[in-house]
């Protein structure tokens, strides 16, 4: 018989466990991505200098926009509407609904493989040959990964920390690597080792899920995890015993959040298709622009990503759908509230350190990176401001985290319309600013998105919690001792780049970098003194295995 008929698994685990489970997931998955990620970030750094700016910008750019855009188009309201689980969930219907990703997917590759072959410009056959066979190997890539959704749901939903890490991280290792050694030894394919290195990527990731769940079927972990299914092909489409195919309320939250996704990536993309569609900067600049962008967005990706989907699966679990605080646990509430707060003031220090770290460090980080080709010209400036976009970014990515936990379907609806709104004015400002200010405008344009998406999730949260004790927004407020050590470093620092830095030679630039490491020293102790709350929270919740070695 069927295992997912009853209602098992992590749905019914109290608040305290499930908040535990999140932390050692955020946890794990960031110390593990830190040290891939580093590898990662060598290899790119060797397969730079090999590489024209004008296929940088058409594989990081075009291609991976084309990738990203199926991908996001074809799962992400599924995720998130199958990640909202409750103690009644049905999940022969889950997986059925899950199922749907692929043909959508299908679909989605063929029609944009078509725009992206068809209606956009084709760079030069000179310059960047074989461009179709990359449209359609990216396409393909996208169509295999979707393939592992049933997988990666099941993981998320049942806290298996480690698969997530490993074989994200692995696929992206083994991608570089061997787009490493083409490089060197296969200049001449092009476009042939992007396209071979993606289906690999996406091959392999797929692969690691399957296998796991198979080994797992064949032991007794599977029922001592508590797993809703007893063998592999419990995954696979089928009408289940009441003759529903899907749950029509997960169908329905997932056609609200499908509307979302659709305005949610024009947001997070929105500067790729402006340059894709628009043609508003040539692909040697574009590829210029994206390399400093994925230098300055590794933070975002290495530490508040893993922490915003562990966190995501908390606050989903915890809180109720479309209930008033008043009619929900307020052991729960209280723990949510305190949670959300701690996770503001961590991200927060974290974005306010790298601006202003950042402002003076861009040059020197570009040119270790890249070389001249990246610390001459636009790149410094545009990693400057890349730094206070991260800041915003980390705060809008908790504050939303929440908001999409604890939405009503009619409140994401209603969202709807105002995600509707800045995608229009998003993707206007990005046009006309860069226009004027070039490709720093599209930092400026999703500054500007950024802080308007900010101000609308933190309103909802005030009006969340209005009815309670708790105010979690306290957690943007960092102490004002800190605030003028921030200050100081900051000045310190940019007095420091002018005399030691970069010119000068490597003797100076370790001057430079010394005076850094003090003036960061400096402002970690003060944040030890001063945020003994978040302290508290960090040592407690992300360093579990630390508490329990000492008691």
């Amino acid at each position: 018989m069927r295992g997912p008929e009853s209602p098992t698994g992590p749905a019914s685990r109290p608040g305290p466990e499930v908040l535990g489970q999140a932390a050692r997931l955020a946890s794990s998955g960031l110390l593990l991505q830190v040290l891939f990620r580093l590898i990662t970030f060598g290899l790119n750094a060797f397969t730079l200098r090999f590489l024209s700016k004008e296929i940088i910008g058409i594989v990081n750019v075009r291609l991976t926009l084309l990738y990203s855009t199926i991908t996001f188009l074809a799962r992400e309201a599924f995720r998130r509407a199958c990640l909202s689980g409750s103690t009644n969930r049905n999940w022969s219907q889950t997986f059925n609904l899950l199922w749907l990703t692929v043909p959508l997917g299908l679909f989605w590759s063929l029609f944009l493989g078509w725009v992206w072959s068809q209606i956009l410009e084709v760079p030069d056959p000179n310059v960047v040959p074989s461009y179709g066979v990359g449209v359609a190997a990216f396409g393909l890539s996208a169509v295999v990964e979707l393939l592992g959704e049933p997988f990666w749901i099941l993981a998320q939903t049942h806290m298996l920390v480690r698969l997530k890490v490993i074989a994200e991280s692995l696929s992206i290792i083994l991608k570089c690597i061997l787009t490493a050694v083409l490089v060197v030894c296969l200049p001449h394919w092009g476009l042939y080792i992007f396209s071979l290195t993606q289906l690999l990527y996406t091959t392999v990731l797929v692969s690691c899920y399957a296998i796991h769940f198979m080994k797992l079927m064949s032991s007794q972990q599977s029922t001592k995890k508590s797993l809703p299914i007893s063998r592999m092909t419990d995954l696979l489409p089928h009408i289940t015993v009441k003759g529903t195919f899907v749950n029509w309320k997960e169908a329905k939250l997932t056609w609200s959040f499908f509307q979302q996704s659709f305005l949610k990536q024009i947001l997070t993309e929105g500067e790729r298709y402006v340059m894709t569609f628009l043609n508003v900067l040539n692909f040697g600049d574009q590829g210029i622009y994206d390399i400093v962008n994925n230098l300055g967005s590794l933070v975002a990706r290495l530490v508040f990503l893993p922490i915003e989907e562990s966190f995501y699966i908390f606050f989903a679990k915890v809180l109720e759908r479309g209930k008033s605080v008043k009619l929900q646990k307020q052991e729960d509430i209280a723990m949510a509230a305190t949670v959300l707060e701690s996770l503001l003031k961590l991200v927060l220090l974290v974005g306010l350190t790298i601006t202003v770290f950042g402002y003076s460090y861009s040059q020197l980080a570009l040119d270790i990176y890249g070389g001249s080709m990246l610390s001459t010209g636009s790149g410094p400036i545009l990693l400057r401001c890349y730094c206070l976009y991260v800041l915003l970014l980390a705060v809008n990515g908790i504050t939303e985290c929440f908001t999409f936990a604890s939405m009503s379907k009619e409140e994401v609806d209603r969202y709807n319309f105002i995600m509707l709104a800045l995608s229009f004015t998003f993707l206007l400002s990005s046009y006309f600013l860069t226009k004027w200010q070039g490709s720093v405008g599209f930092i400026f344009a999703n500054c500007f998105n950024m802080g308007i998406r900010i101000a609308q999730s933190i309103r909802y949260i005030y009006r969340y919690f209005r009815e309670s004790p708790y105010r979690p927004l306290a957690g943007l407020l960092p102490s004002p001792f800190l605030i003028v050590v921030y200050v100081l470093c900051g000045v310190v620092t940019g007095i420091s780049e002018v005399f030691l830095c970069c010119e000068r030679g490597w003797l100076t630039r370790l001057l430079h970098i010394i005076v850094g490491v003090l003036c960061l020293g400096a402002t970690l102790v003060t944040v030890f003194f001063t945020e003994t709350k978040l302290i508290f929270f960090i040592r407690t919740q992300f360093l579990p295995k630390y508490i329990q070695k000492k008691t």
